[in-house]
């Protein structure tokens, strides 16, 4: 199976974060005066939004060999309300903050939010949920932590999915560690154990490709929801994102995009 892992992910997030130090030192050589992001945009009638084209269902190219995912979505819907034609940037976890600083992109998907990461650039509202979950048949009794009694559960072994369920699993649950995450997922479709734990990428991924199965995402053990994000002191830029973010939540596109390519609802509390 080559399915993305959460494991993964987290570490083109850590990838994108150590990249920081680096944007910090190119922030203090910039020039004082750069052009207000949104009047260049609207002048070029062109937004260029930084995805990473790698991490299915967020981003991936399609068998017609165009990207596709959830942040392709969001992206379509960001340029709409800017009324800008969108012009894909590929980035890695190890660019994409330099990318953004060079302003050779005008925002980047799927940042997650840190302490450290607002110190260097602005955080639109959150548009898409990322968390670490339980999955398991719809057949199976699962909405707590407290549900895990009694039931045997897939981790890789040593990751944050294994961290993350052994704090709250009761003693009388199973923990199946596995060597990678690769394993913990074929033994939880093989019928091996009851639950598995992984990112909702991963599980939304699963949910399609094995409907006999019939998985579904129990509850979530940690989150780190997505945001867009931007250069500072773009204030005008940042209202308008938020603006499109908010009216597609409001109006349910967002929670249509989340059952589309997450196969779960856009989370109320998002």
């Amino acid at each position: 199976m080559n399915t993305t892992t959460s494991a993964q992910r987290f570490f083109k997030r850590a990838s994108a974060a150590l990249a920081f130090s680096g944007v910090a030192g190119l922030c203090a050589f910039a020039p004082l005066a750069q052009a207000d992001a949104l009047d260049s945009i609207s002048k070029s009638g062109v937004v260029r939004i930084g995805v990473f084209e790698d991490y299915p269902p967020f981003g991936s190219i399609g068998p017609d060999m165009k990207p596709q995912g959830y942040d392709i979505d969001v992206s379509n819907l960001i340029g709409k309300t800017l009324n800008a034609k969108v012009e894909l940037v590929q980035v890695t976890g190890d660019n994409r903050m330099a990318y953004l600083a060079d302003h050779k992109a005008d925002m980047l998907l799927s940042v997650g939010k840190t302490p450290e990461r607002e110190k260097v650039i602005d955080f639109s509202q959150a548009y898409a949920p990322y968390n670490l979950a339980v999955f398991g048949p719809k057949s199976l009794a699962v909405k707590n932590a407290g549900d895990l009694a009694g039931k045997s559960i897939a981790v890789a072994r040593g990751t944050l999915e294994d961290l993350s369920v052994s704090k709250v699993a009761p003693p009388s649950a199973s923990i199946k560690r596995f060597d990678d995450p690769n394993g913990a997922i074929s033994a939880f479709l093989a019928g091996q154990t009851q639950l598995l734990v992984v990112g909702n990428d991963v599980g939304a991924t699963i949910i399609a490709r094995h409907p006999s199965n019939d998985p579904e995402q129990k509850f979530s053990l940690f989150s780190s929801p997505d945001h867009v994000g931007l250069n500072k002191n773009e204030p005008r830029l940042k209202q308008k994102v938020d603006e499109a973010i908010a009216a597609a939540k409001k109006d349910g596109t967002m929670n249509a995009i989340s059952q589309k390519w997450l196969r779960a609802p856009l989370p109320a509390d998002l």
